[in-house]
């Protein structure tokens, strides 16, 4: 058992409220207490495995639901292009020169990254999936990875193996079925990942509608919205969600609506590649579960998840023009509860007992965060990475005050180095 008292804490539970005075008990992987002090049992002494938090904020980690994390390496590598031609132009043919073991050391790299943003699992995208499962575990870090089939790489029958493989139980490691885009999948491809979804009775998800261009040449192609075309094909029966969602139809949002869709916002990357801004407030309105991600490092260029919290809540205030649109509270859950519903990771949602020990801790001490107001609000208009003090990730601590725990950075920085140099860039 290890104590975690003196504290601030944020449970998620139910609609986020600050408990002052708490303690936070963690036996294992798992949250054994999380509550004010007095309900925490009779007084002992502190063990030397407890810490004091000094009235620090304790409150689950941040869920990044939408990554491409080893594509670290494509950091400020194409700046200043649109979707498409950032996409064929830079990005495709880099991807083709990408080796597993390389994908690997960066996909570490972008994982360093989550630490200090207090990010304690993502929903990647990308390459080489049982190399970015295996850097995963060697990092200590909760990842879900979904199926990048498109008519270029993978297969239906890989991401159908995959399923079966990497969703072990008690694994930091799970799977979801998914695929690239419509506007990189033939028909034939789409109705076979259908068929996929439907034969193992599992939800889908892929990008859809990033840009107006794509929502304007799916409908060219088959006459109808991206989503209603998918729709057609049985993509959703088994639920599942989209990932960035800018340009939507009404007819689309109420499929969503129907289907009990999930949406992953990338405010970030949607905004640095001039794409849009999503309707957030409608998604709101029709109590459409939305969650946060930061797309990859090469669109975006940071991930931050303070920064995507904060441009989720301003842009669509600036859409609205409504100084009261998504607040606070409503962004607080999509960067925690919200994505963990997004992705299956329903044993790490809270910071509840019997819950993965899955926390942060927040410096309420820096000046950014006086006079303290109101917490709720802080952690979404001004917080940053600098008030992250610790991560912790399934009962281990991989991140305390500036040092990482499971990972030799100076041999990692070496090695993306070579990489980089090896790839002529």
């Amino acid at each position: 058992m290890r104590k975690f008292y003196n504290a601030k804490l944020l449970t998620m539970e139910g609609e986020p409220e600050i408990i002052n005075d708490a303690v936070v008990v963690v036996d294992g992987d798992r949250i054994a207490y999380a509550g004010p002090r007095e309900k925490a049992g009779p007084e002992e002494k502190p063990g030397p495995d407890d810490m004091d938090c000094r009235g620090n904020l304790l409150m689950p980690g941040f869920k990044n639901a939408h990554a491409h994390s080893a594509m670290t390496l494509m950091r400020s590598y194409a700046d200043g292009l649109p979707l498409q031609e950032w996409l064929t132009q830079k990005i495709f043919p880099l991807e083709a020169r990408f080796k597993p073991e390389q994908i690997s050391a960066f996909t570490k790299l972008a994982i360093l990254e989550y630490l200090t943003s207090g990010i304690t699992a993502c929903f990647d995208m990308y390459l080489a999936p049982e190399d970015t499962a295996r850097a995963c575990e060697d990092m200590g870090f909760r990842c879900v990875q979904v199926g990048n089939v498109n008519n270029f790489s993978s297969s239906v029958q890989y991401i159908g193996e995959l399923f079966d493989k990497l969703n072990v139980p008690g694994s930091l490691n799970s799977y979801i079925l998914g695929c690239h885009a419509e506007y990189t999948c033939s028909v034939e491809l789409l109705r076979s990942i259908s068929e996929l979804a439907h034969s193992k009775k599992a939800p889908l998800f892929l990008h859809v509608n990033e840009t107006e261009r794509e929502a304007l040449e799916c409908r060219e192609k088959y006459g109808m919205p991206t989503l209603c075309f998918l729709d057609s094909l049985g993509f959703f029966d088994y639920g599942g969600g989209i990932y960035h969602g800018v340009h939507m139809t009404d007819e689309e949002l109420d499929i969503m609506e129907k289907r009990g869709l999930s949406v992953v916002l990338n405010p970030g990357s949607n905004t640095k590649l001039a794409s849009g801004m999503a309707p957030v407030s409608e998604y709101l309105k029709r109590g459409i579960n939305c969650a946060l991600g930061t797309d990859g490092a090469s669109s975006n260029n940071a991930l931050n998840m303070f920064r995507e919290m904060y441009l989720v809540s301003g842009l669509s205030k600036l859409r609205d023009k409504d100084a009261s649109a998504v607040p606070a509270k409503e962004v607080l859950k999509m960067a925690t509860v919200n994505g963990s519903d997004c992705m299956g990771l329903g044993s790490s949602r809270t910071l509840s007992e019997g819950q993965q020990a899955d926390m942060i801790m927040i410096d309420l001490q820096a000046p950014n965060m006086r006079p303290g107001n109101d917490t709720i609000s802080d952690l979404v208009f001004s917080c940053s990475d600098s008030n992250v003090l610790m991560t912790m990730v399934a009962g281990k601590i991989l991140y305390y005050k500036g040092e990482y725990k499971t990972c030799d950075v100076e041999k990692l920085y070496a090695e993306v180095d070579d990489i980089c140099r090896e790839l002529g860039m």
